[in-house]
């Protein structure tokens, strides 16, 4: 089994989500310097603006970082030669199949992990080059995949021989002991770090997630193929609407136009988007990045050690 804190450099078996309008440079440097791997996400900015990122996450810290890339950026080809300009030393990818670019970037010396949905995706990326596979569950927050976690980490990892990381659902040491049990190397989170003190989404985002129940979060747009797990709320309930009428992708992609930003910066709780996993029903405070990250490993360990003496599993 490999070893993602050596294979990264980092402390804790835990990658940041690259998660768009909010994993900042800043907040990427943040999440490594915690003893996690954080990730700068590209979301709609073009590479003049991502390359600002990751040489701000430089002069804020000296641990390894990535950046997220999601492919169905219009300037996904520019960021691509960027980021292997800059020798970024992790990058993920989402959103899209990667296989033009692995090559570049492995020359430049970077780790490649994209994200996949399925076990034919995975084995395809390790046929292309890829260092890792990212294998995200249908719980995850955002844009999400059809299935589970814990239904699609065990089959991606007896499928392929490079590294699994899991994600979706995970916001605990128990889910993340978990994912390790299902064949993953390490976690990848995202809903959980929404709550850290040091995230810069609006305060209203974050009460709408420390309300939030386990059954709040809704997957709109499965019908036109775009299926993305927020909150529920004013516009979510709209946005269901206009799909049982019918409305086709391109409408409902006009509806939801500028909606991240507007949950993100704004705090509009009502029309926003506010993105979050299933998972976001067990945050219960603000905490700090580095609190976060280290009770999940903690507790990690805890409940590893507390299974090991389970009477279930006594000779």
């Amino acid at each position: 089994m490999t070893d993602l804190r050596k294979l990264l450099g980092i402390k804790y078996p835990i990658i940041q989500g690259g998660m768009a309008n909010i994993a900042t440079g800043e907040f990427a440097a943040v999440i490594s310097n915690a003893g996690g791997l954080g990730l700068i996400a590209s979301g709609g900015w073009d590479a003049e603006e991502i390359c600002a990122h990751i040489r701000r996450a430089r002069e804020l810290t000296d641990k390894p970082f990535g950046v997220n890339l999601m492919l169905m950026n219009p300037q996904a080809d520019a960021i691509a030669e960027m980021l292997a300009h800059e020798r970024v030393p992790v990058i993920t990818t989402g959103a899209g199949l990667p296989g033009k670019y692995i090559p570049g970037w492995k020359a430049s010396g970077a780790l490649v992990f994209p994200v996949v949905s399925s076990v034919a995706v995975a084995r395809r990326l390790e046929s292309q080059g890829a260092d890792g596979v990212i294998a995200e569950g249908t719980e995850s927050g955002g844009h999400v995949g059809e299935t589970t976690t814990m239904a699609l980490v065990p089959q991606v990892a007896r499928t392929v021989k490079i590294p699994v990381i899991a994600a979706g659902g995970i916001a605990g040491g128990a889910q993340m002991l978990a994912a390790l049990a299902l064949g993953a190397c390490g976690v990848q989170i995202g809903t959980t770090l929404l709550r850290a003190v040091e995230c810069p989404i609006h305060q209203n985002y974050k009460d709408a997630l420390l309300r939030a129940k386990d059954n709040d979060t809704v997957v709109t747009g499965r019908s036109v193929g775009a299926p993305v797990r927020i909150l529920r709320n004013q516009m979510s309930m709209e946005y269901a609407k206009r799909e049982r009428g019918g409305a086709q992708r391109e409408e409902l992609e006009r509806f939801t136009l500028g909606s991240l930003r507007r949950a993100v910066f704004d705090g509009d709780v009502k029309n926003g988007s506010l993105m979050a996993g299933q998972v976001a029903g067990m945050l219960a405070e603000i905490k700090s990045a580095a609190d976060i990250l280290r009770e999940i490993y903690e507790e990690c360990v805890a409940v590893s050690a507390a299974i090991a003496a389970h009477p279930a599993l006594s000779v």
